[in-house]
Order: structure tokens, then sequence, then C-alpha cells
């Protein structure tokens, strides 16, 4: 009974499994405002003579502070762990102080709020995958991107007055690897134009990849998978929690009797066990 107690009681686990369920059900909901608080009060910042900077900074804490004291009161020992020892921190280094008499928010302000991003980094494998797909794909495109680019350059400099520089050339990759095509600048010879066509293929994939990520980020294509199961690459629910410590619970429990019966029996028959 102890090995149980110790397994359900850990230290970040849920307290229950209805508790499992409602912080599943929770963090789902929460993913958009959390997201939100974490990039707006970077753009805007907060200062006593604007009212809608002050309700930003004011409402973005709010967010944080729910989000921190409910998974507080439904998972075990929450301020014990790791992660939220960071969230506590979050919440308390980035509380509006600013409202306080004498009181300015300044850059070291913003640098603290830079924080919250790591947080929403930290928060879910879901933003971990998707910052880790992201940043691959940001590693590709920006290879393709710049030997495209060097080769562009090298076949029409000699030709082409476009491709004066090599910014000109990178300019133009840019442009091509966007999809946007100004039109200023156009390859004419049959190298550069395959370079185009490659840094065009590359920055459809990449326009691709890019929507992908963000609709499973957001569950947007929760609908085509199975009810009741998580989508290809999802981590488990929470509410699995629970059924895997109840089942090395037995586990435990069945090793121990076991170690009993062994024990009965070489004490009834007086020989030690096979």
């Amino acid at each position: 009974m102890n090995v149980t107690a110790e397994i359900e009681h850990r230290a970040g686990q849920p307290r229950s499994e209805r508790d499992a369920a409602f912080l599943a059900r929770f963090d789902a909901r929460m993913r958009l405002p959390i997201i939100v608080s974490a990039i707006l009060p970077l753009v805007i910042v907060p200062e006593t003579s604007g009212w809608a900077d002050v309700v930003v900074g004011v409402a973005s804490w709010l967010v944080f502070g729910a989000d921190y004291v409910v998974h507080a009161r439904h998972l075990e020992h929450y301020g014990r762990t790791g992660f939220g020892r960071f969230d506590l921190f979050v919440v308390i280094a980035t509380a509006p102080w600013f409202l306080l008499p004498g009181a300015q928010a300044g850059r070291f302000v913003v640098l603290l709020r830079l924080a919250r991003l790591a947080r929403l980094a930290m928060a879910s494998k879901g933003s971990r995958r998707l910052f880790d797909r992201l940043g691959r794909v940001a590693v590709v495109a920006g290879g393709v991107l710049v030997i495209g680019s060097l080769v562009a350059y090298r076949a029409e400099h000699p030709t082409n007055p476009g491709f004066a520089t090599v910014g000109d050339a990178l300019w133009w990759g840019i442009v091509t690897l966007t999809t946007v095509g100004y039109g200023d600048i156009v390859p004419k010879t049959p190298t550069g134009r395959w370079a185009a066509v490659t840094i065009m293929i590359t920055g459809i994939a990449v326009l691709g990849m890019l929507a992908g990520s963000l609709a499973s980020f957001f569950r947007l294509d929760q609908d085509k998978t199975a009810a009741g199961s998580p989508a290809a690459g999802e981590p488990a629910s929470p509410a699995a929690a629970p059924d895997d410590a109840a089942l090395q619970a037995l586990a435990a429990e069945v090793s121990a009797l076991r170690c009993q019966l062994e024990a009965l029996t070489e004490r009834l028959t007086g020989t030690p066990p096979t």
C-alpha cells in the first residue's frame, strides 16, 4: 500500500482522474489565451499614461496567474516541481508592479516578460514539437535560400544588372521563397531559372509545413481523428497517468503477494522455493 501511495501522490501528477480530465480540457481552452498573453505585452509596453496598455498588462498577467492557480489546485505539490517553480517565478516577476506609485515599466520589465515565451515553449509537448519542427524547416529553407541565391548571382551577375550585388541576389531569393514575386529582379539564364524553381518549390513546401504545424498546434484538425483517441504524433492525454500508476501499483502488490506465498510455502514444506 505504501508503494501505491507513493506512485499516486508523486509531485506534478493529477490528484485524481477527474482532475486529469479537467486539466486536459482546461489546457486545450487556455492554449490561445496563453499565446496571446505571452506575445501581446511584448508589443505593447504598459505605461501608466495609457489605459489600454495598462489593461493589456493586467489582463495578460491575470491569464498566467489563473493558469498557475488551476494547476496548483489540481496537481500534487505543483510548487515543488521545476516547472511549477518557474511558472510561479513568471507570475511574480511579471506582475503589474507598474501600477504602484512611482514605479514605471522599463526595458527590464520587457526582458522579464520574455520568460513568458519560455514558459509557453515549456508548457506542453505540442509547443516544443511545434518549435522543433519549425526550427528544422527554417534551417532547410535558409540553406536552400542562401545556396540558390549564390548560384543565381554567379550565373546572372555577368549579364543581368538586377544581380549587381550578393545583397540583390539574397533579396530576390527571399521574395521568391515567400512566393511574393515582386518582379523587380528576374533571372534570365537557364542556371538562374533552375535556382528560382528550386527556391519556389521550397517556399511552397515551407508554407504547407507551416500551415500544417499551426493547425496541429491549435487542434484545428482534431475532427479528422477518431473520437477518444489522440492524433498521430500527439502526446497521450494526462488522464492516462492515473491508469499507468494503477497498473504499476497492481504489479507491485502482485510481486509482494508472490514473495509472501513463497515464504509461506518454505515454512510449511521446509524446502526452499524454486
